[in-house]
């Protein structure tokens, strides 16, 4: 196990040099390993919590072959090595083992359950509190590549009506509402996730009244609100690369359904009004049609937070009619 002080001399050179960047922003939670290294295919996220620092390995499935003995030792070591070097007890480090991808760009594991519940974590952003949980599914509940964008979406939000599209857990609401959104709808087809946002609402002290969680296929939903001839002056669209649910209207595959979610969006879009559209799809190529519609520009360069800086984690585009 020599060659595990490759790996945490890397895992130390990355704290150290965006821990500076860190500090300076007042940044809480990152990513501070990202398979750097390949015999370590890892994830390392670290989060200073309102219960002190938790760390997030996950391990990334990569066909090698090894008997579950073999696996279990190797993995004892990996998570005694990674506890040491950020300075946390062994326990407060929780694993998971993402599995690869069987379809180019399919997420939907990224959202599958655990099966364990484990410590509900609060984690502070640019002064939003969200809930965490590092045990429970695979994802967190916050996804930390976009912290730019929300912050762009809190610059637009004052006074506007905010509509937020696979919503997830609500953050990009958190945002626009704390930054004084006139209202705002916010649609995801998870019980999990809205319930989870709901929790976050209450953590951020966000008037439910103005601010509406619907339980929706998207599409079904973008069908309704544009016969209603429903307006928003700002639009966030961030989809699954795939999703196959077995409640959706079908199946959603981003590359082939964006030019139609983005023309929904736009009929929804007051006069000025803005749309933030993103995808994690590495092979995406935006339909040169549906830039025929708005003004379209990528701000993919400026999005990405130095601690994904190394790998491309998204595309952004901001689009006005």
């Amino acid at each position: 196990m020599t060659d595990l002080a490759f790996y945490q001399n890397r895992l130390h050179k990355n704290v150290r040099r965006l821990g500076k960047w860190a500090a300076r922003d007042n940044i809480t939670a990152l990513r501070v390993y990202d398979r750097d290294i390949p015999e370590f295919p890892l994830i390392v996220e670290r989060f200073q919590t309102e219960a002190g620092v938790r760390v997030h390995l996950q391990e990334v499935d990569t066909g090698w072959q090894q008997s579950a003995a073999e696996h279990r030792e190797w993995l004892d070591f990996i998570v005694e090595a990674t506890a040491q070097t950020l300075a946390v007890p062994p326990e407060h480090v929780a694993v998971k083992r993402r599995a690869r991808q069987r379809v180019q760009g399919d997420k939907s594991a990224q959202y599958s359950a655990t099966g364990r519940r484990g410590e509900e974590l609060v984690v502070l952003e640019a002064g939003h509190r969200f809930l965490l949980d590092l045990e429970a599914h695979l994802d967190t509940g916050l996804f930390l590549d976009h912290r730019a964008t929300r912050a762009r979406v809190a610059a637009a939000a004052a006074g506007k009506r905010f509509l937020n599209l696979f919503a997830y857990t609500g953050s990009f609401t958190v945002y626009a509402a704390c930054a004084g959104a006139q209202s705002s709808v916010s649609v995801d087809l998870s019980n999990t996730y809205l319930d989870w946002a709901r929790r976050n609402w209450a953590l951020n002290r966000i008037d439910a009244t103005r601010h509406e969680l619907v339980r929706a296929d998207v599409s079904t939903w973008l069908r309704g609100a544009v016969a209603q001839n429903l307006e928003f002056d700002l639009i966030v669209l961030d989809p699954p690369s795939f999703s196959n649910s077995k409640r959706m209207a079908g199946i959603l595959d981003v590359q082939r359904d964006h030019p139609w979610l983005i023309r929904q969006c736009l009929a929804l879009l007051a006069r000025r009004g803005e749309l933030f559209f993103s995808t994690n799809l590495r092979s995406f190529e935006l339909d040169a049609q549906v830039q025929t519609r708005a003004q379209f520009q990528e701000l993919s360069p400026q999005s990405i937070p130095e601690d994904f800086r190394d790998r491309r984690i998204h595309r952004l585009w901001h689009i006005r009619r």
